[in-house]
């Protein structure tokens, strides 16, 4: 393996949990509001207050269009995690579906960072291409959040049906995905930084959102950069293996390979042993760096989507395109007038939940 790719002066900034863990009791108010900087919440909800007003925060009352965790039954649970799980309900007087996210707070200092920093987003994003967090709790040592159910589950569900997804619905797909982050990145100045095809979820009405923010930064600025370590390695750019500054663009390179990995079937940065797999996370961090971007083969799809692939891959951040400029790319548009119908190849290429 060619091991002369990495700075031997730049440390990888590997995340690991600080020797003395703040109590987690230290962030409860008398009351059992979980609190944590100007975040607030308890078993009636959700709220953000400002840290420089003087005066008592007002109390957190449920409003009359309000969900209730005592409105909800469970049906079944949809996924598990390191921290929680997220389970399927079925709001008792309405009968419609939702996703709830229960995660238990008895967790290191950084997870529970990255559960706060999801809170805020979720409170705070309003977008059809995000998906929608309704309300949020805490009560009994756990954080519930109310989401909406997307009955189509993941991307990377749907990649285990159809193991490739053809150009004119990648185009469909990613045009939405791109808005995702066209709000994301310009309107509420949030670096994902965990796209993947598992963080990218599908519905029956052909609907594609991106989800899961619980590794995601704030920025003050469309121009702001961040320099912490952390997300899924294999969709990673290669500045932020490197350690170093990074911004929005870092998002487009996963985007890309998330994006190539849909059209091939297969992950698209390669080990040096073929069928061999990685030996260790560390021979693959040294691939994303070192290895030349991964391209589209000229000789199975179109000169747009190699172009487009490109345009997200490339090593340099200042080379590729934001996803303002990729919204314009011909790929975007040069399936348009064969009306692609998600909804129809969603439910009978893949395999949507029944209920």
């Amino acid at each position: 393996m060619k091991k002369g790719g990495l700075n031997p002066n730049v440390k990888l900034k590997l995340s690991l949990p600080p020797p003395n863990e703040v109590s987690f009791a230290k962030f409860l108010t008398q009351s059992g509001t979980f609190r944590d900087g100007d975040l607030l919440v308890n078993r009636d909800g959700v709220r953000i207050v400002s840290q420089i007003d003087t005066q008592p925060p007002p109390p957190i009352t449920p409003t009359d269009n309000q969900l209730s965790l005592a409105d909800i039954d469970m049906v079944k649970v949809i996924g598990k995690g390191s921290s929680g799980i997220v389970q399927l309900v079925q709001h008792k007087w309405t009968s419609q579906f939702f996703a709830l996210k229960v995660i238990q707070m008895n967790i290191e200092e950084s997870a529970r960072k990255a559960i706060t920093q999801e809170l805020k987003i979720n409170q705070s994003s309003q977008c059809p291409y995000v998906v929608m967090c309704y309300q949020s709790f805490y009560d009994n040592g756990a954080i519930s959040i109310i989401l909406e159910y997307m009955d189509g589950g993941s991307l990377a569900d749907f990649l285990k049906s159809v193991k490739k997804i053809s150009e004119p619905y990648l185009a469909a797909i990613f045009k939405q995905v791109l808005k995702g982050l066209l709000y994301l990145h310009h309107e509420k100045h949030i670096i994902h930084r965990d796209l993947k095809p598992s963080n990218l979820l599908i519905n029956h009405r052909g609907e594609v959102k991106i989800t899961d923010f619980g590794v995601s930064a704030i920025m003050q600025s469309t121009s702001g950069q961040a320099n912490t370590f952390v997300g899924t390695y294999n969709y990673m750019s290669p500045e932020r293996i490197s350690g170093g500054r990074y911004d929005y663009k870092s998002d487009i390179w996963s985007l890309g390979l998330v994006l190539l990995e849909c059209a091939t079937g297969e992950f698209s940065i390669t080990p040096p042993v073929p069928n061999e797999g990685w030996t260790n996370v560390y021979e693959l961090m040294v691939a994303i760096v070192d290895q030349p971007p991964p391209s589209a083969p000229p000789d199975q799809f179109s000169p747009e989507f190699c172009s487009f692939i490109s345009a997200c891959v490339q090593k340099d951040p200042k080379d590729r395109q934001s996803a303002h400029e990729l919204m314009e790319h011909p790929f975007m548009n040069m399936y348009e007038d064969q009306h692609v119908d998600l909804s129809s190849y969603f439910t009978n290429a893949g395999s949507l939940a029944t209920l």
